[in-house]
């Protein structure tokens, strides 16, 4: 049964919906149904607002893109930001495009210097224009790898950092202040921003450190990434690019996969093949707003997709032996979260550099030197393929530049005859074998999913995989957050298993990562850190 509040706040948003297909939406729904829209409005998660495209303040929708940008100017405002310059961008999805473009709207009718794109661009060129350009902030509207079926709302602030909290929390509070969607004031905007496009591109083309060709197979998954990956690629001296034509132009629909997401089964199925017909060297996939590259490279047994542990492992040992050691090794930090692995800790040791762990989500990562009096941000990542090889420019994860900076890996490894696979076994006689993977679980809700966590919190597991652990709860920890840390072993040999929910979608994740001193050979140590994680596979599973 609807209640009497839940029913006037229902008429009230109809009444004052801006968008005559959403208010004709809710006004069809039953009680139930309304109850459920208007039980919490959206929140910021771990990369923005994400939400379905539906009517409500729990769906992402014109009236929940005005009151929340008016949240946004609201709170610079107080800030006393006042009239400062704001970037505005937008992927290819359903609505992105009105959606921006009323933000933008709302923040120049407040006084703003709007800097709304002219086009659709990736999610790295918003946080790329808000630093390069000293903007007060920037809003992207996107759900980066989320089904069709939704959209988003990420906001960066000044350095274009993503917002953390108490920022989140303020915009939070100022929603709830907002006038009706449809009284909120909207004035015309003129798009722009054509040069800090090129800029961006150029700056990802100078990521190279070698000359030779290499041959690339790409996707960007229907999403906005490919005229600008290969615009970037082509700059950098990248030419030989076989793209998979059906899946290059845009397309709100993703109607080639499932799921537009590189890390799903068969979203990379097209690519793979492609890589094997031309014979390239790498495979690449971004994500629909291509701020996650996954990487793929041949085999002895055909292709495979790399884990984003492994590009992490990669990458930051790349960038780390651009660095003479000494003074300014010392001073220089690599960063991964707490679900990745801890491998680049130890790499980042050897390269004589600092290693921060911080929290799961870039929002986190970007600011990982701030802690670090007199050191700099080299390298992020995380496990989700998500990686920062240029903080200078980008603080935030962007896959066109990670892209860029792997297609130079393969040409400086090919140029001392050696091959990714190679790396990884490089890697692995120096740090020890490392496996890592996750399980995700899909949830009804949040509630069901925090239901679980309060289970493994009441019973925790003592042994995984044969190893007695300890429980660290890092809601209980200085760093607050809705994570459980299983670890068992000793310096040599070790398991180790994060499980928290999700911060984007109702999905429970459990990231777990095994390591083994090599004893004889690395193949049978392999087989055996395999097995182990399989077990631990197994556990999560059930959780």
């Amino acid at each position: 049964m609807t209640s009497s509040r839940t029913s006037t706040a229902a008429q009230e948003w109809i009444s004052h919906d801006p968008d005559p297909q959403t208010a004709a939406e809710l006004a069809a729904l039953s009680e139930e149904e309304l109850d459920e829209r208007f039980a919490q409005p959206l929140t910021f998660g771990t990369a923005g607002l994400r939400g379905a495209l539906r009517g409500g303040p729990n769906g992402m929708n014109l009236a929940v893109v005005l009151r929340t940008t008016w949240a946004v100017a609201k709170v610079l405002r107080d800030r006393g930001l006042a009239g400062k310059q704001v970037v505005v961008g937008r992927d290819t999805r359903h609505g992105s495009e009105d959606f921006a473009l009323a933000a933008a709207e709302v923040l120049a009718a407040q006084g703003f210097a709007v800097t709304l794109m002219f086009a659709a661009v990736p999610t790295p060129v918003a946080a790329f224009a808000v630093r390069h350009d000293s903007a007060t902030a920037g809003i992207q509207i996107t759900a980066s790898h989320n089904p069709s079926s939704d959209n988003g709302y990420k906001v960066y602030w000044e350095g274009g950092f993503p917002i953390v909290p108490p920022i989140d929390e303020e915009i939070e509070r100022a929603v709830a202040e907002a006038p009706y969607a449809d009284e909120i004031p909207r004035q015309p905007v003129k798009p722009s921003g054509v040069e800090i496009v090129q800029h961006y591109v150029e700056r990802a083309a100078r990521l190279r450190r070698t000359h030779a060709s290499v041959r690339v197979a790409l996707t960007p998954l229907h999403g906005v990434g490919g005229e600008f990956a290969m615009d970037a690629l082509v700059k950098a001296g990248l030419s030989d690019v076989h793209v998979v034509e059906s899946q290059f132009a845009p397309d709100p629909d993703f109607p080639t996969v499932a799921f537009p997401n590189p890390e799903e089964p068969g979203a990379v199925d097209a690519l793979l093949k492609l890589a094997s017909d031309v014979d390239a060297e790498i495979a690449i996939a971004l994500d629909p707003d291509a701020d996650r590259c996954a990487i793929g490279v041949p085999t002895p047994d055909g292709w495979r997709m790399l884990s984003g542990d492994e590009t992490g492992w990669l990458l930051g040992d790349y960038i780390l032996s651009q660095i003479e050691p000494g003074p300014v090794s010392e001073a220089t930090v690599v960063a991964s979260t707490v679900v990745s692995s801890r491998m680049l800790a130890t790499i980042a040791k050897d390269h004589g550099a600092r290693h921060v762990e911080t929290l799961t989500g870039f929002k986190w990562l970007s600011r990982a030197d701030e802690d670090v009096p007199g050191c700099t941000l080299v390298y992020a990542y995380e496990e989700a393929i998500g990686h920062c090889v240029d903080p200078g420019a980008v603080r935030d994860k962007d896959g066109i530049s990670a892209a860029v900076l792997a297609c130079d890996l393969v040409a400086a490894l090919r140029n001392q005859g050696h091959t990714v696979l190679d790396a990884l076994d490089e890697l692995a006689l120096r740090h020890g074998v490392h496996t890592t993977t996750a399980v995700s679980r899909r949830v009804a809700d949040a509630d069901e999913a925090e239901a679980v966590m309060a289970k493994l919190r009441a019973t925790p597991p003592d042994r995984l995989a044969g190893f007695e652990v300890k429980l660290s709860d890092l809601l209980q920890a200085q760093r607050r957050t809705d994570a459980l840390v299983f670890l068992g072993g000793n310096e040599d040999n070790w398991v180790r298993m994060v499980v928290r929910p999700s911060g984007t979608e109702p999905k429970l994740k459990s990231y777990i990562e095994v390591r083994c001193a090599i004893i004889g050979d690395l193949k049978a140590t392999r087989a055996k850190a395999h097995k182990l994680q399989d077990e631990l596979v197994s556990v999560a599973q059930r959780f």
